[in-house]
This record gives C-alpha cells, sequence and structure tokens, in this order.
C-alpha cells in the first residue's frame, strides 16, 4: 500500500537543501507589548529541530531530506 502524507506537517514544513524549515510560534497577537527585536526575531525562519526529524521522516514519506 501507498502511505499518506500528513497534509498538516506538509503545510507546516518546507524542505530546503536537506533541511526541514518552519515558523517560528508567538507571532499572531499580543504583539503590542513584545519589543521590535523580538518580533523580528519570530519572523525568521527556524529549522525543525533533530529530535524532531525523525517524526517528520514518518509523516511525509515521499519527500526527500
Amino acid at each position: 500500500m501507498k502511505l499518506k502524507t500528513r497534509k498538516s506537517a506538509l503545510k507546516r514544513v518546507k524542505v530546503k537543501k536537506n533541511v526541514l524549515t518552519r515558523k517560528k510560534a508567538y507571532k499572531s497577537h499580543l504583539l503590542s507589548h513584545k519589543n521590535s527585536k523580538r518580533l523580528r526575531s519570530l519572523s525568521c525562519v527556524a529549522q525543525v529541530h533533530k529530535s524532531d526529524l525523525t517524526t517528520f521522516e514518518k509523516m511525509l514519506p515521499y519527500n526527500n531530506f
């Protein structure tokens, strides 16, 4: 049988040059008390942690990392 891709994981992660990238959390609301340096760092993309890579490999079976 073919394996199904988890669409929720596919929407949240992008594969770039053997690295999974994601967006950072805490930038959707309550932004008035966060300073601009913090907001700038939250705007940058981050890598998926190496302890979570095996989980994402199972959720995204046909995306080569």
